[in-house]
């Protein structure tokens, strides 16, 4: 009982004081409909570049489509030591860097973006540790993956199992937090020029003052070349580190 008046007050909450719509026992985010947005866009972008594939004349549309394949087949294959034992991997990492990558550049259409938010990249680490665990198990067996945890010592038990858990929440810290950080960086931006522009043109004395105090003249541009490291740089990096430290561990997982 008192579980479904927790639910149901929740529900009431969302609704009256936030706004979030509500949907049975769901909640509506701007993350989850952002994420919907951005899963639809790669599933088109995908079906638009494999349509009507051929071995001669070949499209600029499938001309892009192989490039992207053989991009993601040599980052895999490069970070595994060269050879196709990883193979398997290459369509989650690819699918994961092309949602990563958009979700962090989607906040340049006036959309937030969604790895803007922990749980976002919390998912994406918990996935990633289950393969991690799976590829060791499958590499030293149960009991060899549990004896792991007692070496060198077994005193070092509780340590090496704090170091396992630390794997998937440094993955997912680190871009929730390169991501949040230059999304907080670009609105002070936007806010100190704001306040700028009021400063400088509220000294035009009369009407003109008054009235041109209120454009934010200062805001047109300069965000723009802030955003080329925030926005672009910063957010392809931290998808392409994310995935990069994803093949890294699970080849060191399979390696024994």
């Amino acid at each position: 009982m008192s579980d479904s008046f927790s639910i149901e007050g929740a529900r009431i909450f969302a609704r009256i004081h936030t706004g979030i719509p509500v949907l049975g026992d769901f909640l509506i985010t701007e993350t989850l409909v952002v994420q919907w947005i951005v899963m639809a866009v790669i599933t088109f972008l995908c079906i638009f570049l494999t349509r009507h594939l051929s071995v001669t004349k070949i499209s600029k549309r499938q001309a892009i489509a192989e490039l992207l394949v053989d991009t993601a087949n040599k980052f895999v294959r490069n970070n595994t030591g060269g050879g196709h034992k990883f193979d398997k991997l290459i369509p989650f990492v690819a699918a994961l860097f092309a949602t990563s990558v958009l979700s962090n550049l989607i906040s340049l259409i006036g959309l937030r973006s969604p790895t803007a938010d922990l749980s976002v990249e919390a998912a994406w680490a918990i996935v990633v540790f289950v393969m991690i665990t799976k590829a060791k198990i499958k590499a030293s067996g149960v009991l060899g993956y549990l004896k792991g945890f007692t070496t060198p010592i077994f005193i070092m038990t509780p340590f090496n199992i704090l170091s396992e858990i630390a794997t998937p929440v440094s993955m997912a810290c680190r871009h929730f937090g390169n991501i949040l950080s230059g999304l907080v960086i670009d609105g002070l931006i936007y806010w100190a020029l704001g306040l700028a522009s009021s400063a400088l043109l509220g000294l035009i004395p009369g009407v003109v003052g008054r009235f041109l105090s209120n454009i934010p003249i200062l805001e047109v541009g300069v965000p723009a070349i802030t955003g080329v490291y925030f926005d672009w740089f910063s957010g392809c990096m931290q998808a392409f580190i994310f995935c990069m430290l994803t093949v890294m561990y699970i080849a060191n997982a399979a390696e024994g």
